[in-house]
Parts: C-alpha cells; structure tokens; sequence
C-alpha cells in the first residue's frame, strides 16, 4: 500500500483521497504502481488547480459574464465534487465559493450599473423628447431641421429601455418630429403659394415697365416708374429661378426710359442755358434806361425789349427769378413814372388838390387866431392844446403843398 497526505492506494489498487468528509474513492488503478497511481491522480490535481487559477485570473480581468463563469464554476465543481483527483479538495471547494462570491459580487454590481445606465438612458431619451416638442413648435425650419436629425442620432446612440418606456418615449418623440415635419410642409406650401402670387405680380409690372420704356411723356412716365417699384417691392420675392430675370427685365426698362429722358434734359438744360444768358442780355439793356428821363421813348424801347424777351423760351428754375426780378424792377420804375406824370397833367385830381390845400389853409390860420386868443385871455393849457393841433394840421398842409407842387401849381 502507498500514501502521501492527500491519498493512498491500498493493496486491492483503489485509490482514495482525504478531504473534511472524511476518505472518499478517487478510482482503481490496475496498470501500474500505486506511486503510478497516485502521481497520476495528483497531476489531474493539478490541471484542476490550473482550471481553476485561469478562470480567477478571467472573471477578475475580463468581461465574462456572470452566466458564463457561473458555469465553468459549475463544470470545474462537478469534477472537484466527483473526487477523481488528488489534493486538497477542500481548498479547491473554498477557492470556488470565494468565486461564486466575486461572480455573484459582479452580477449584482452589472445589475446597478445597468439599471443606473437605464435610468441615465431614460432620462437622456426624455430631455430628448422634451426638446423635440419644443421644436416641433419653432419657426426655424433649417436651424429646428437640422437639430432634430441631431437628436434622432443621439436616440440611436443610447440604450433600450423596457419595450413599453421606450415605445412610448419613441412615440411622442416620433410625433413631435411628425408635427414640425408638417408644419414646415405648410410654410413652405403657402411660401410658394406667395412667391408664385409674386411672379404674377412681377410679371404684370415687367409688362408695363416694358410698354412705358418708349415714353416721352417725362413726368407722367417717371411718376409711374415710382409706383410701379413700390408695388414690387410690395409684392415680395419670387421663385428663385425667377426673381433674377423679372428684375433684369423691370430694371432694364426703366433704364431705357431714363436713359432716353436724360439724353432730352441734357438738350434742354443746354437750351435753357443759352436762353439765359439772352436774357440776361436783355435785362443789362432794359436797366440802362434807368433813371427814366423821356418817359415815352423808355416805354417804347422797354416794350421792344419785353417782345424779344417773350421770344425766347424757358431758362434754368433756379436762375429764372433773378434775371426776371432785373426786369421787374425797370417795369416798376416805368409804372411809378406814368403814375407821377398822370397825376401831374389830371385836372381834376389837381383841382381836389387846390381844393384840399385852400381847406387845410383856412383851418391853420383859424387854429392860430384861437391860440392868440387863449394866450391873451391867460388860458395856457387851452393854447397849447391847440398848438398840438395845429402841428397836424400844419402837417397835413405842407404835404398837400408838396402834392400841389407835383401839378406844375
């Protein structure tokens, strides 16, 4: 019979190992010695210590999981517990606890990181959905567009929840995508709706701009140029592939007609310009019959001048009423004169001027009797007031002199 401290073989060739349990049958060994034997159980000793140190070695430094190493424990224990090996079985039973232990330890750690990454996820997913209703609700379209493809990105990106958390979040999440989806479908509806009212629009301004290029009908025709672009600007833009060409159209038309006006004005202000300096010819001859001296020669040359005058055409609005206020002012000059002459040769306006003269003569002598008299009587304030009196009639008079006087009288 052979033995070491963890087996022996007795004389039939059965060899046993000892554990807690006491002595347990590892097999029978016929082919060899019993040191044969015993070498040839302790080496599957051995290859168990090794299954054993590998699969520590794998749950402590890989991602195996709980349910794969749960079951290579299970294997190796099935052939710890069949006793066909030996060596401290014992140990090898504790050192499988010890990582049952770590496994379950793993498991329950997994386990709160998952539910801990499902939470994460669920709370992720539902500020996703919170932001994609507030978009479904905005106005820009690209900016709103563009994040919301973002966002459907990031949902993919996380974790499934239960089926039912994440088809509900899923839904309202696909349905605020839906809604903005269609309301930007309706802007951009109406927007072409407005854009084709626009080229309409567009079109039928283009068309009157065109007809009125050939006008010569300056004012009228430049009037409704600045009509016809306030109402396209009121009428908005147009379809892109649109917009431009109208423009150049309307643009083109109006330049036409401006270009024409310009080329007129530019004759006419030269015109003008010659005409003016005629005039200023005429006014420099018309002033050197100031002073009036022979009233009826002035009056013939100052007509002979006015019909050369009224012979020539418009001169620049700026410069007309300086040159038309020196003629003016030899218009006046003449009238003043006719009326200084007629009032001199009227009889009858000379007979109210005598008449006039011989009244306010006869009141001024009374006026100073009166004054003599109330100096001599001692009545000082009434002479004075009358001397007050009589400096306006004494006015008067001097003046109805100096009329007289006009009169040859």
């Amino acid at each position: 019979m052979s033995s070491d401290p963890w087996g022996r073989v007795d004389e039939t060739g059965t060899v046993y190992v000892r554990t807690a349990d006491g002595e347990q049958v590892v097999g029978s060994w016929q082919a060899g010695s019993p040191e044969e034997a015993l070498a040839y159980f302790e080496r599957k000793y051995e290859g168990l210590v090794v299954e054993i140190g590998l699969l520590e070695k794998r749950v402590k430094t890989t991602d195996l999981s709980a349910k794969d190493a749960q079951a290579a424990i299970d294997h190796i224990r099935e052939q710890v517990d069949a006793h066909h090996a030996v060596g401290d079985l014992d140990a090898l039973k504790v050192r499988l606890d010890k990582l049952v232990e770590t496994v379950d330890k793993r498991r329950e750690e997994r386990k709160q990181q998952r539910a801990k990454q499902s939470d994460e996820a669920r709370h992720a997913k539902e500020a996703l959905v919170v932001e994609a209703e507030e978009l479904a609700q905005s106005d820009q379209w690209r900016a709103a567009g563009e994040r919301l493809r973002a966002l459907v990105d990031t949902w993919k990106g996380l974790p499934r929840l239960d089926r039912k958390s994440d088809d509900e979040l899923w839904h309202r999440f696909s349905h605020a995508r839906s809604a903005f989806s269609k309301r930007r479908k309706a802007h951009f509806a109406s927007l072409d709706a407005q854009r084709e009212d626009a080229r309409r629009t567009k079109e039928r301004l283009v068309g009157e701009a065109e007809a009125l290029s050939g006008s010569t009908d300056w004012g009228p025709t430049a009037a409704r140029y600045r009509e016809l672009m306030a109402e396209w600007k009121a009428a908005g833009r147009a379809q892109r592939e649109h917009e431009d060409d109208l423009w150049n159209r309307f643009r083109g038309a109006q330049d036409v007609f401006f270009a024409a006006r310009s080329s007129v004005f530019a004759e006419r202000d030269a015109e003008q310009t010659e005409n003016l300096k005629l005039k200023e010819e005429l006014a420099e001859e018309a002033e050197k019959l100031l002073p009036i001296g022979d009233l009826k020669s002035a009056r013939a040359a100052f007509r002979a001048i006015n019909e050369r005058w009224e012979a020539i055409g418009h001169v620049p609005r700026d410069a007309r009423p300086k040159v038309e206020g020196r003629m003016h002012t030899v218009e006046r000059a003449l009238q003043e004169a006719e009326e200084t002459e007629w009032r001199r040769t009227n009889p009858e306006a000379r007979a109210r001027a005598a008449g006039l003269t011989g009244q306010l003569q006869a009141a001024v002598d009374k006026l100073r009797g009166q004054i003599d008299q109330a100096r001599a009587q001692g009545n000082n304030a009434r002479a004075d007031k009358l001397e007050r009196e009589l400096e306006g009639r004494q006015a008067l008079l001097d003046q109805a002199l100096k009329g007289l006087q006009e009169f040859g009288g």
